[in-house]
C-alpha cells in the first residue's frame, strides 16, 4: 500500500497527542474518516499478482471459465468497490469437476502416505512464502484487519503442516478373533471423492482444515468456495498447482446465485462419497436431507450460541482479556465467538467497567490501515442483524455503555464495537447468534442457574468459563452441553485439537487425529484356515 499523505499523518499525530486541545481532538474523527477514505480508495499491491485469479475456477489442474460464460461480482466490504468477477458454475460445470476428482482418485488413493505428506508439506511451504499476499487478499475480500488476516494465514497453513505429518501414520488394527484359526485385521481406506462447502469468515483456514485431512488419507476433493470471499480459495488452488498436486485431486469451484444448485449436485451425486460443510444450522439440515438419498458420509460444523461464564472466584483481568479475544475476534463473525457473556453478580460491575474500557480502545476502519483493530462486517444483512439485536435489547431494558451505532461515515458495513449491560433471557441476543461486534453482559447468581441457562439452546458448539476452583472447573466443563470447552482461555482453535459441536451445532470433528477419521472408512478382513500346527517335512 502507498504511504499516508503527510497532511493526514500530521493531523492524526496531533489529534491523538496527549497534549492536544479538545478542539484538536474534535478533528480526530474527521481525520480518521479521511485516512479511511485514502486507504479505501486503493487496491492492495501483491508481490505476486498471479495469485489473484479472476474469471476462472480450478478444475482438473486447469483454469477454466463456466460453460455458460456467466460470472458474478465480488465487492470489498469496506468500500463496496468491485474487486473482480468469478465464474457462476452450474450443475454441468460442477459435474465436470466431480468427474475429474473421480478419475484422479483411482491413482491418488494408491500413493504412499509419505508421498502425500510431501505434497502437503510443499503446499504449506508455499503458503508460508506467500503469506503477505494471502493476507492481503483476505483483508480485501473479507475486511478483517491485516494483523488478523496474517494470523489466519498462519493458522490455515498449519493444518497442511499438521496433516502432512499424519499422512504417513495411518494405522489399522489387528483383532483377536473368537474363532480359532481366523485372523482379523482392519484397513483404513479413503472414503473417495469429497464435496467441501466452506464459509466466508475464514476464507483460508476453513478450506485447509478440510482439504488437509482429505488429501492426507488419499481422497480427492471438489471445494465450493464462498461466493463472498472466493479469491483466497483460488489463490490456494494456484499454490496447490505449484506444489505439484496432481490434476483432479483438488478442484475449486465458485458460484453465488447458483450456490444452492452447486450444493445440491455435491450432496446428491453418487460419485461424491463424503460431504463436509461449515455454515448455518438451517443450511446444514437441508444438505443433510439431500445427502440422505445416497447415504453419504457427512460432517457438519454449524451455528453456535456460545456461553462465556465468569465466576466470582475468577481472575477478573484475565477474564476480561479472554472475553475480548473470544467475543471480538474477526468483529464477532465466528461460530465460536462468545455470544452470551454471563458474569456472577458479585463481580458484575467490576467486570463490566473493565470490559467496556477495553472495548472503547478499539479502532474501527479499513483493514489495511495500520492501527485498525476491527474492520467492516461482511455485508448489509450482517449489519442489519447486529443493529436489530442492539435495538431489541435496549427496548427491553438493556443499557449501551459503549458503542451501539452504525458508522455510516466509514461505510455501510461498519458498526461500533458495543457493550450492553442489564441483559435478560427474553432478549433476542439470548437465543440468536449475533455474529457481530456486540457483547451483552448477563448477571447470574449461582452455578446451577448459569449452567441451566447456558444449556437452554438447541445448539452446542463451544462454551467458555473462568474459575480458579478446580472442583468447579470439572463440574462445569462436564455439564456444559457443547462440543468444545475453553477453561480460563477465550481462544480454543488449534490444528491439534478436535473442532466440532453437539446438538444442532452438527457432528463430526475437524483438525487433530479425529479429523483424519472423517475421511476414512474402516475395512475389516477375516483370514480363515490359519490355525494349523507347524508342518513337518
Amino acid at each position: 500500500m502507498a504511504s499516508l499523505p503527510k497532511t493526514l499523518f500530521s493531523a492524526t499525530r496531533i489529534a491523538t497527542s496527549p497534549k492536544c486541545s479538545v478542539s484538536s481532538r474534535r478533528i480526530s474523527l474527521s481525520s480518521r474518516i479521511l485516512i479511511h477514505r485514502f486507504y479505501s480508495s486503493m487496491a492492495p499491491k501483491l508481490r505476486d499478482p498471479s495469485l489473484f485469479k479472476t474469471g476462472v475456477c480450478y478444475v482438473n489442474g486447469e483454469w477454466v471459465k463456466s460453460a455458460s460464460g456467466k460470472t458474478f461480482e465480488v465487492h470489498d466490504p469496506a468500500t463496496g468497490d468491485l474487486i473482480g468477477t468469478c465464474p457462476e458454475f452450474d450443475t454441468a460445470d460442477t459435474e465436470k469437476a466431480i468427474a475429474a476428482a473421480e478419475t484422479a482418485f483411482e491413482t491418488f488413493r494408491h500413493q504412499t502416505g509419505r508421498s502425500r505428506s510431501k505434497l502437503l508439506r510443499k503446499w504449506y511451504d508455499l503458503m508460508t512464502e506467500n503469506a503477505d499476499d494471502l493476507a492481503a487478499l483476505i483483508t480485501w475480500e473479507n475486511g478483517k484487519p491485516t494483523a488478523d488476516a496474517k494470523g489466519e494465514v498462519t493458522y490455515a497453513a498449519n493444518f497442511f503442516e499438521w496433516f502432512s505429518e499424519e499422512a504417513p501414520r495411518i494405522y489399522g488394527d489387528t483383532i483377536p478373533s473368537s474363532v480359532p484359526g481366523n485372523r482379523v485385521f482392519t484397513i483404513k481406506e479413503p472414503v473417495g471423492v469429497c464435496g467441501l462447502i466452506t464459509p466466508w469468515n475464514f476464507p483460508a483456514a476453513m478450506i485447509t482444515r478440510k482439504i488437509g485431512p482429505a488429501m492426507a488419507v488419499g481422497c480427492t476433493v471438489v471445494c465450493k468456495a464462498p461466493g463472498e470471499t472466493p479469491f483466497t480459495s483460488l489463490a490456494l488452488a494456484e499454490l496447490a498447482h505449484r506444489a505439484g498436486v496432481p490434476p483432479g485431486v483438488v478442484n475449486v469451484v465458485t458460484a453465488l446465485d447458483n450456490t444452492p444448485e452447486v450444493g445440491k449436485v455435491l450432496t446428491t451425486h453418487p460419485t461424491v462419497r463424503k460431504v463436509s460443510f461449515t455454515g448455518s444450522t438451517p443450511v446444514g439440515k437441508l444438505l443433510m436431507r439431500q445427502c440422505s438419498g445416497t447415504l453419504k458420509k457427512l460432517s457438519l460444523e454449524l451455528g453456535g450460541n456460545a456461553p462465556f461464564i465468569v465466576f466470582d472466584d475468577a481472575d477478573v483481568d484475565a477474564a476480561v482479556a479472554g472475553a475480548i479475544a473470544s467475543k471480538f475476534r474477526s468483529s464477532g463473525q465466528t461460530c465460536v465467538c462468545a455470544n452470551r457473556i454471563f458474569v456472577q453478580r458479585a463481580i458484575y460491575d467490576e467486570f463490566s467497567q473493565k470490559f467496556a474500557a477495553e472495548v472503547a480502545k478499539f479502532r474501527v476502519g479499513n483493514g489495511f490501515e495500520s492501527d485498525t483493530t476491527h474492520g467492516p462486517l461482511i455485508h448489509a444483512r450482517a449489519i442489519d442483524k447486529v443493529d436489530q439485536h442492539v435495538r431489541d435489547a435496549e427496548s427491553k431494558g438493556a443499557r449501551v455503555i459503549t458503542g451501539g451505532h452504525r458508522l455510516p461515515d466509514l461505510g455501510s458495513n461498519f458498526f461500533e464495537p458495543t457493550v450492553l449491560t442489564g441483559m435478560t433471557t427474553d432478549m433476542a441476543m439470548a437465543s440468536e447468534e449475533t455474529f457481530g461486534p456486540v457483547a451483552g453482559l448477563f448477571p447470574f447468581d449461582t452455578e446451577d442457574e448459569v449452567v441451566r441457562i447456558a444449556n437452554s439452546t438447541p445448539v452446542g458448539l463451544a462454551g467458555y468459563f473462568y474459575s480458579r476452583d478446580l472442583a468447579r472447573v470439572f463440574r462445569v466443563a462436564e455439564h456444559l452441553e457443547v462440543g468444545m470447552v475453553g477453561v480460563n482461555t477465550g481462544l480454543i482453535s488449534d490444528p491439534a485439537s478436535p473442532f466440532g459441536g453437539v446438538k444442532e451445532s452438527g457432528f463430526g470433528r475437524e483438525g487433530s487425529l479425529y479429523g483424519i477419521g472423517e475421511y476414512q472408512v474402516t475395512k475389516m478382513v477375516t483370514y480363515g484356515g490359519m490355525g494349523l500346527p507347524l508342518q513337518g517335512r
